[in-house]
């Protein structure tokens, strides 16, 4: 049961993915190009999603369990320690260089832009090159 729900919420976040424009790599470089043709709307995006999550994240603070009891592992340190900002900074110049995330990655896929799998592929190197040497 769990997993049909995973399946349905995953398939609306994906919708909404694409509906907000977060799948547009064009939209997203155009977020991030503050000092040139910048378009702000994506903002308003983020924002109602935090304005979303807001309170389930609450919840998940306060009792750390699933509908189906399972624990929800929230992290644990609040430092900006230095894994953390090379990553933030790895993670932003490849949003910045190709405009996609790992969501909206396997989002256009789904609709049909198979190019995005090359970004997919470097995802997957990135990953197994950090467990390898960062020991996760």
């Amino acid at each position: 049961m769990k997993n049909i729900f995973a399946f349905i919420f995953g398939g609306i976040f994906s919708v909404g993915l694409m509906f907000s424009g977060m799948a547009n790599p064009g939209k997203v470089i155009g977020f991030l190009d503050l000092f040139g043709n910048w378009d702000p709307s994506l903002a308003f995006v983020m924002m109602g999603a935090i304005a979303v999550a807001f309170i389930p994240f609450q919840i998940a603070i306060r009792k750390p369990v699933t509908v189906f009891n399972e624990p929800i592992e929230l992290p644990k340190s609040n430092q900006l320690d230095q894994k953390l900002l090379t990553g933030a900074f790895i993670f932003g110049i490849g949003w910045g260089i190709a405009g996609i995330c790992p969501a909206p990655a396997f989002t256009l896929i789904g609709l049909g832009h198979y190019d995005a799998l090359y970004f997919i592929i470097a995802m997957l190197v990135g990953v197994l090159i950090h467990r390898k040497f960062a020991g996760a």
